[in-house]
């Protein structure tokens, strides 16, 4: 029996370097998993575009897709966006939408792995504040559930962990930098982009993070992130649901 594709869908942006590090992220997962076809596809900005990715595969003569979000949250684009594109597939295609990326135990291990490479150690810990920046949400869920993943990380041994957001949400990571400063414990302070690629947002994270001591990179095309596109692939092909455009 054939396996479904799975489908990556990333937001796009204008900065080159968001689409390389989408694309190594899937060729990533998609070395993992050696048979299974994994295609890419961009809201905006990008190309392939999803409605060019899904024509091409009814033309292929597919038949099942897993469309997964490349989204830390279900925001607007996980609730709205995505699912309107979907609705648009050729009638052949039967698609179903796998859950976001977030949360997940992986993504903390993903994060402390950025700190370790940008010069941390376990031992390092419980002297540490960490800022959690994320690239921010309007939608309440979506804040909630950065908020919950910063205590998930604080809850590893760090000294203590803030959320940030360089848009829409308060406080941004300069602020989160400084308050950490006054914290009782806190020798030096960290700051981890919790954003999957390069772009305009963690662009402006970095620039808040100068009065940190150590800047972490993006998530990227980390080996955690890689399984976790599986994970979520997995467990959308085997719960049986609706397909994407009867939502």
């Amino acid at each position: 029996m054939n396996r479904p594709v799975l489908l990556v869908i990333a937001h796009g942006s204008r900065d080159p370097r968001h689409a390389a590090t989408v694309q190594a992220l899937v060729r990533r997962a998609g070395a993992l998993r050696p048979g299974l076809r994994v295609e890419t596809a961009f809201l905006d900005f990008n190309l392939p575009s999803v409605p060019g990715v899904l024509d091409r595969l009814a033309a292929d003569g597919v038949r099942e897709v897993v469309a997964l979000p490349l989204l830390l949250t279900r925001a607007f684009h996980a609730k709205a966006d995505i699912p309107a594109v979907l609705r648009q597939a050729p009638p052949s295609l039967g698609i179903r939408q796998a859950e976001v990326l977030g949360p997940s135990p992986l993504l903390i291990a993903a994060v402390e792995r950025r700190l370790y490479e940008a010069g941390l150690t376990p031992a390092d810990k419980s002297a540490t504040g960490v800022v959690l920046a994320s690239a921010g949400s309007t939608d309440p869920e979506a804040i909630a559930v950065i908020a919950e993943t910063a205590r998930e990380l604080r809850r590893t041994g760090w000294c203590s962990v803030r959320p940030a957001f360089a848009s829409a949400s308060l406080p941004r990571t300069e602020d989160a930098v400084r308050a950490l400063r006054s914290e009782p414990g806190v020798r030096r302070v960290a700051v981890a982009p919790y954003v999957i690629a390069p772009g305009r947002l963690p662009d402006r994270i970095a620039a808040g993070a100068a009065g940190a001591d150590v800047l972490a990179d993006v998530l990227g095309p980390s080996p955690e992130l890689a399984r976790l596109l599986l994970e979520r692939y997995d467990g959308a092909h085997a719960v049986d649901g609706a397909v994407a455009r009867t939502a």
